[in-house]
Protein backbone atom coordinates (compact mmCIF):
# COMPACT_ATOMS: atom_id res chain seq x y z
CA UNK A 1 0.00 0.00 0.00
CA UNK A 2 1.27 3.25 -1.13
CA UNK A 3 1.97 6.31 1.43
CA UNK A 4 -1.04 8.31 0.38
CA UNK A 5 -3.25 5.06 1.10
CA UNK A 6 -1.97 4.45 4.26
CA UNK A 7 -2.44 8.22 5.48
CA UNK A 8 -5.97 8.22 4.17
CA UNK A 9 -6.85 4.58 5.80
CA UNK A 10 -5.15 6.26 9.28
CA UNK A 11 -7.65 9.65 8.33
CA UNK A 12 -10.69 8.25 7.87
CA UNK A 13 -10.23 6.02 10.52
CA UNK A 14 -9.24 8.18 13.27
CA UNK A 15 -12.04 11.31 12.20
CA UNK A 16 -14.66 8.35 11.60
CA UNK A 17 -15.04 9.53 7.99
CA UNK A 18 -16.83 7.19 6.10
CA UNK A 19 -15.40 5.94 2.56
CA UNK A 20 -18.76 6.92 1.16
CA UNK A 21 -18.72 10.55 2.74
CA UNK A 22 -15.36 10.68 1.45
CA UNK A 23 -16.61 9.71 -1.88
CA UNK A 24 -20.01 11.85 -2.05
CA UNK A 25 -17.97 14.76 -1.28
CA UNK A 26 -15.39 13.96 -4.47
CA UNK A 27 -17.97 13.01 -6.66
CA UNK A 28 -16.69 9.34 -7.52
CA UNK A 29 -17.40 6.06 -7.03
CA UNK A 30 -17.01 4.64 -3.21
CA UNK A 31 -14.62 1.75 -5.14
CA UNK A 32 -12.48 4.24 -5.93
CA UNK A 33 -11.71 5.27 -2.30
CA UNK A 34 -11.86 1.43 -1.02
CA UNK A 35 -9.56 0.60 -3.67
CA UNK A 36 -6.88 3.70 -2.40
CA UNK A 37 -7.46 2.32 1.49
CA UNK A 38 -7.21 -1.07 0.92
CA UNK A 39 -4.16 -0.26 -1.27
CA UNK A 40 -5.27 -2.60 -4.45
CA UNK A 41 -4.37 0.90 -6.15
CA UNK A 42 -2.78 4.16 -5.76
CA UNK A 43 -4.78 7.68 -6.23
CA UNK A 44 -3.02 9.85 -8.65
CA UNK A 45 -1.02 13.14 -8.19
CA UNK A 46 -4.45 14.51 -9.21
CA UNK A 47 -6.52 12.42 -7.06
CA UNK A 48 -4.53 13.39 -3.63
CA UNK A 49 -5.31 17.08 -4.13
CA UNK A 50 -8.67 16.25 -4.57
CA UNK A 51 -8.70 13.70 -1.27
CA UNK A 52 -7.33 16.76 0.33
CA UNK A 53 -9.82 19.51 -0.72
CA UNK A 54 -12.44 16.87 -0.15
CA UNK A 55 -11.10 16.34 3.64
CA UNK A 56 -10.99 19.98 4.34
CA UNK A 57 -15.17 20.24 3.25
CA UNK A 58 -15.94 17.54 5.89
CA UNK A 59 -13.43 18.09 8.45
CA UNK A 60 -9.81 20.41 8.21
CA UNK A 61 -7.80 18.95 11.00
CA UNK A 62 -8.21 15.85 8.69
CA UNK A 63 -7.30 17.37 5.92
CA UNK A 64 -4.24 18.43 7.62
CA UNK A 65 -3.65 15.08 9.06
CA UNK A 66 -3.64 13.60 5.63
CA UNK A 67 -1.55 16.23 4.26
CA UNK A 68 0.97 15.64 7.11
CA UNK A 69 1.19 11.81 7.32
CA UNK A 70 1.36 11.78 3.00
CA UNK A 71 4.18 14.43 2.83
CA UNK A 72 6.05 13.87 6.19
CA UNK A 73 5.23 11.08 8.40
CA UNK A 74 3.43 8.37 7.96
CA UNK A 75 0.84 6.77 10.42
CA UNK A 76 2.60 4.29 12.61
CA UNK A 77 0.73 0.66 11.58
CA UNK A 78 -1.35 -0.07 14.97
CA UNK A 79 -0.37 -2.91 17.16
CA UNK A 80 -2.13 -6.43 16.05
CA UNK A 81 -4.53 -7.06 19.08
CA UNK A 82 -3.19 -10.65 20.64
CA UNK A 83 -5.78 -12.57 21.80
CA UNK A 84 -6.20 -13.24 25.19
CA UNK A 85 -4.63 -16.84 26.29
CA UNK A 86 -7.15 -18.68 28.24
CA UNK A 87 -5.98 -19.42 32.03
CA UNK A 88 -4.51 -22.75 32.84
CA UNK A 89 -6.88 -25.01 34.48
CA UNK A 90 -6.54 -25.65 38.17
CA UNK A 91 -7.83 -28.90 39.54
CA UNK A 92 -8.26 -28.71 43.10
CA UNK A 93 -7.95 -32.07 44.91
CA UNK A 94 -10.40 -33.28 48.13
CA UNK A 95 -9.18 -35.71 50.62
Amino acid sequence: MGRAGKALKQVLRQYSITQNQLAVTMGIDRSNVSRWVNGSRDPSAEAVAEIKDALTRIQTSASEDFVRWFLYEPPSEPEPEEEPKPEPSVEVKSD
